[in-house]
């Protein structure tokens, strides 16, 4: 699948006495803005601007190159407990893993994804990034809120869920979504959870 600038290519190669035609589904709209200016300029990403500036990671969003940042909005930070958010926001390297774990290594665009698609992030994680029916999914599941905002360095697509890594993660959290967690009630009931947090 082809694409520029996010229209997909439906016919390539019309061969003019004077050039060649490709024909694409939607008119190309000029593109100024970097993936850090749409962050500063739009207001569902509040608090995602935050976390940027708090991780340092402007400079990157701001560069040259072709990212995919999966932008979570002011209510996917919401979604997520007040004492697990602000932990994160207080642990610069957590946070930085956090960030990272959103930001594909390449621009792609939603008209290219297919079913099946492992995408590696800035942080050497893995996303499954597909498709279900008209819907784009991460990790199985329908998050992607608005897709297909371009930048003169990349692609964003909103998400309205936030997709914490395993390296941002306490051991209790950890804990909790595993096998263990039978023996995280036993840390509970002795009185011992703060070890694990």
């Amino acid at each position: 699948i082809v694409t520029v600038n996010c229209a997909r290519l439906l016919k390539a190669d019309h061969h003019a006495t004077n050039g060649v035609v490709h024909v694409i589904d939607k008119v190309i709209a000029t593109t100024t803005n970097s993936i850090q200016q749409i962050i500063e300029t739009d207001e569902n990403l509040e608090t995602l601007r935050a976390a940027v500036a708090a991780s340092d990671l402007n400079s990157l969003l701001e560069s040259e190159g072709q990212y995919t940042l999966l932008a979570p909005t002011n209510e996917a930070f919401e979604k997520i407990p007040r004492e697990t958010l602000n932990r994160i926001l207080g642990d610069p390297e957590a946070l930085r893993d956090l960030l990272n774990h959103h930001i594909l290594k390449s621009a792609m665009c939603a008209e290219a994804i297919i079913a099946g698609l492992t995408m590696e992030t800035l942080e050497g994680t893995t996303l499954d990034v597909g498709c279900s029916g008209e819907e784009l999914t991460l990790n199985g599941r329908p998050i992607i809120a608005n897709k297909d905002i371009l930048a003169t360095n990349g692609v964003v697509h909103f998400v309205n869920e936030l997709l914490i890594p395993d390296s941002a993660k306490t051991l209790f959290e950890l804990a909790q979504e595993s096998e263990v967690s039978k023996s995280t009630d036993l840390f509970r009931q002795a009185g011992l959870s703060s070890h694990l947090t």
